[in-house]
């Protein structure tokens, strides 16, 4: 297979005909031909592809070529859509494979019909412009052969309406439910068991695992070839699912489920509305307990939460694991009557095994604390990953061939040749590994500014000033800008005051996060000066940091308004910097450096995206250039110039004003 991999990425190769505009790389090649090794001989590769290597293409040829079962796992939906919808059509049909292609995602994307049924008898939508986008709904469903509701491209991913017409794993009927056979997500899963490539995402891949481990069906095909695109993504999404997590919010989404299928299916066999107001009232009395606190995340070493009564936490578990006693045991009368009954009981039965765990001591090697908001969650989860992927991934070769092959890529898996950042808390030190260092010229395409007088991170003037320090360069640039935040106050204080600075102006629109759906964001964001629009400035935080590409002049500048190192009274950062701590080693050396090293680049990718773009970043954190470690930071950054002073930074704006992207500026 080597060969036929070399053949396709040289000059006259495949891709050649294939990709727009495709160009030989070395590292493009060295990492399809690692790919092709690992897959021959099993094992597991770890592969660091900077921007521009083109790893998609690096992973999916020697994969085609190989002939085994393929499972790609992305980091997002999107990525998956565009995976199954682009990349993999397109060389499948170049290299002229008889590949069958599955699409699956979490039950949340897909349509129910059964739920879509029960939402419009029950009379329980939120308002009512969310009847109106039901109809709209019933009448694509008419039409769907997917369901997935992606293609509802008026619809808002926040809709308050979408958990009534999707089904989780808590409240499917699976083969029970009337419409099982129409079943989109049954679809899904029987196409993705047929197909020789499916592509999932991480959260459906540890969903998945989670099953595995109570002994029920398997979700996914059994596969030999596992290749995970965007992985760094990948430990920080599994310790949710490797735990243990309930939720008032899980709680009073069971109690609407018990009225509306006690009522429907068998009025008067119990007293569902006592039963799922005492179910509702439990849930708010745990709530309550806790206080008027929001946004937090609290410390739970102890039998009760940091700064709780013990006493009254314990009451109002014993009080929630009552009432769950008591609904399974009416639900038990009428279980045979119809299947919803026998999912409200398991449901029921699970509530109570966490209630149960949740009152007992924290496992030894998880560590454990409340989330709370408007609802309140419980959370036991694991430090990290690598005893699962141990245990339930990699496993010893069998005796008569190559084993599984896992590969595991991103463009930032950490600072060092061990790719230690990913592998340790992965359970992959033992893998082989690979970096591949990006084609771009950044000392030519990007340069890097840090603003010397603006005050400490720390300084509660911090946001204020780079608000001020921003809104004067995008006025000079015209918009085109990508301002990251790493909390979401910033993002409030930041956002609001670069609104307030343009309102009215016909140059520049702020586009802010948590204000449109961050599809109509990126959209706009994307579509920048065309057509005779403003340039824009879009102010976001958390997943705007990573898998966000708008090539070209649309964005040229990127503003970072501080490091983003990990938040200390973080109960899951505590006790991992604890347990480092704890077998001799510096957490901030060992785990906030690397964390903030590797965020940092994340950030800072979203600038160049292609060989003609040109851009600028801007760190307004003066760590970066003041503190002995900043220079392992901008170590970790990509090999842009750095821009000295106000001056030096003012003319790289000027220049980019007036250079096109096909006449590089002198940056």
């Amino acid at each position: 297979m080597l060969d036929q991999v070399r053949q396709v990425f040289s000059e006259q190769g495949v891709l050649s005909r294939a990709a727009e505009q495709f160009v030989p790389r070395q590292g493009q090649t060295d990492m399809a031909l690692a790919v092709a090794a690992v897959i021959e001989s099993g094992g597991a590769l770890v592969v660091e592809a900077g921007t521009g290597v083109g790893k998609t293409f690096s992973y999916l040829v020697p994969a085609l070529l190989s002939g085994e079962r393929v499972l790609l796992s992305t980091a997002t939906k999107t990525l998956q859509d565009q995976l199954f919808g682009r990349d993999l059509p397109r060389l499948v049909q170049a290299l002229g494979l008889p590949t069958r292609l599955a699409l699956l995602k979490g039950r949340a994307s897909y349509l129910c019909l059964y739920r879509m049924e029960l939402a419009r008898q029950g009379g329980s939508l939120p308002d009512r412009s969310a009847l109106a986008t039901l109809a709209k709904i019933e009448q694509w469903s008419q039409a769907t052969r997917s369901g997935d509701l992606a293609e509802l491209s008026g619809l808002d991913e926040r809709s308050a309406l979408i958990p009534l017409i999707t089904s989780t794993r808590d409240n499917c009927l699976g083969a029970q439910c009337p419409r099982f056979r129409a079943c989109h997500v049954n679809l899904a899963r029987r196409e993705a068991l047929a197909a020789d490539v499916v592509v999932i995402n991480h959260h459906l891949f540890f969903a998945d695992l989670a099953v595995r481990e109570s002994g029920m069906a398997e979700l996914l095909p059994s596969v030999r070839v596992v290749v995970f695109d965007e992985a760094h993504q990948l430990n920080e999404t599994g310790v949710q699912f490797l735990g243990a997590q309930l939720s008032t919010g899980q709680l009073l989404d069971f109690s609407r489920d018990l009225l509306a299928a006690g009522l429907q299916l068998a009025r008067g066999l119990a007293d569902w509305q006592s039963l799922a107001a005492a179910t509702e009232q439990a849930a708010r009395e745990l709530r309550l307990v806790v206080g008027k606190s929001s946004g937090a995340k609290v410390r739970w070493t102890e039998l009760a939460p940091q700064g709780i009564h013990v006493e009254e936490w314990s009451d109002a578990l014993q009080q929630l694991q009552r009432v769950c006693t008591q609904v399974m045991e009416s639900l038990d009368v009428v279980r045979e009557a119809a299947p919803d009954f026998e999912r409200l009981s398991a449901r029921a039965e699970q509530f109570i095994g966490h209630i149960s765990r949740f009152s007992g001591p924290c496992s030894a090697d998880a560590v454990r604390w409340l989330d709370v908001g408007h609802q309140l969650r419980l959370v036991e989860s694991p430090l990290d990953i690598a005893q699962a992927v141990q245990t339930r991934m990699l496993g010893p070769a069998p005796p008569d061939g190559p084993g599984k092959a896992w590969i595991f890529t991103s463009a930032t898996l950490g600072t060092d040749d061990a790719l230690s950042w990913f592998t340790e808390p992965c359970g992959l030190s033992s893998a082989t590994t690979l970096r591949v260092g990006s084609p771009f010229d950044y000392g030519v395409q990007a340069s890097v500014y840090v603003p010397a007088h603006l005050p400490r991170p720390s300084d509660a003037e911090h946001s204020a000033q780079v608000a001020l320090f921003a809104a004067d360069a995008v006025a000079l640039l015209g918009g085109r800008t990508m301002l990251l935040t790493t909390t979401l106050r910033a993002l409030r204080s930041i956002g609001e005051a670069l609104q307030q600075r343009f309102e009215g102006s016909n140059s520049v629109e702020v586009l802010v996060q948590g204000q449109l759906p961050k599809r109509q964001l990126i959209e706009r964001f994307r579509q920048g000066q065309a057509h005779g629009g403003c340039g824009c400035v879009l102010v976001a935080s958390a997943s705007f940091w990573e898998g966000v590409d708008v090539p070209g002049e649309a964005l040229q500048m990127v503003i970072i308004d501080k490091l983003p190192f990990p938040p200390p009274n973080d109960p899951l950062v505590e006790a991992r910097s604890q347990r480092l701590q704890a077998a001799g080693r510096s957490p901030f050396k060992d785990y906030f450096l690397p964390e903030a090293a590797v965020a940092l680049k994340q950030g800072a990718g979203r600038l160049i995206r292609r060989e003609s773009d040109r851009g600028i970043l801007v760190v307004c954190d003066t760590r970066l250039t003041a503190m002995g470690y900043g220079r392992k930071l901008l170590g970790a950054l990509p090999p842009m110039r750095q821009l000295h002073s106000q001056q030096e930074f003012n003319q790289a704006l000027l220049n980019l004003t007036t250079a096109s992207t096909t006449a590089p500026a002198d940056l």
